[in-house]
């Protein structure tokens, strides 16, 4: 029987182990035994082994007998698929919520979301501008309201997350990307649709060639 402590206790160890992935304080390659990754976390083996489960069916590590977890590495080809499958879904999904005109209240999450991207970049504070670039794409789809797309989405921005935290400080300050989310705000707070969904779909387009690029230059799969 499964209690609810031990629940807790699965969710605790996979929260955690996934901001050090994303953050990449278990960097792209790295590999650990089970019983050394629980006394990194200060947990038993049997959550961390279930959370371990979970991240590998999330793209995230690789469970390798009798040698432990190994956090996969960023492959371009792996991105490039990954930002198909984001710019198939997540225009339908702004121009969907757009139709619906959402209240200045319910968009004020995305409004503070590109306003702290803004005075990140005015103070070239690469960490919290990406931070704030991922609640925008996540409260976006919050707001939306399908669930399902909200899962499936979530889990390729985790793979987002740590590819831009390796290679934001191999490009130009993120100034497009920035206008960018203030302009789909403005149309989603219009009521424009069509505008909305080209809009992020150009964001998504632009973004990925700008992260392939730098993932081919830099060979940054082979970390």
């Amino acid at each position: 029987m499964v209690t609810p402590q031990k629940t807790s206790r699965v969710s605790g160890a996979y929260l955690q182990l996934k901001d050090e992935i994303r953050h990449n304080r278990m960097p792209p390659g790295f590999q650990a035994p089970e019983p050394e990754i629980a006394l990194r976390l200060g947990m038993s083996r049997t959550p961390v082994r279930e959370a371990l489960i979970r991240l590998e069916s999330e793209g995230l590590v690789e469970l390798i007998p009798r040698r432990g977890a190994r956090v996969l590495p960023i492959s371009p080809s792996d991105m490039k698929e990954i930002y198909e499958v984001l710019t198939a879904l997540e225009p339908s999904a702004a121009a969907n919520l757009a139709g619906r005109k959402p209240s200045i209240a319910e968009l004020e999450p995305l409004a503070k979301a590109t306003q702290d991207m803004e005075d990140a970049l005015s103070q070239n504070d690469h960490d919290t501008w990406a931070e704030a670039d991922d609640r925008f794409h996540n409260d976006l789809l919050q707001l939306h309201g399908n669930r399902r797309l909200k899962d499936i989405v979530s889990a390729l921005h985790d793979q987002v997350y740590r590819a831009r935290i390796v290679t934001l400080r191999l490009r130009a300050l993120p100034v497009q990307s920035t206008l960018d989310h203030r302009t789909i705000l403005t149309h989603l707070s219009e009521g424009e649709a069509e505008e909305a969904r080209v809009s992020f779909r150009m964001h998504r387009e632009r973004a990925a060639e700008e992260l392939l690029e730098i993932l081919e230059n830099y060979k940054l799969n082979q970390l």
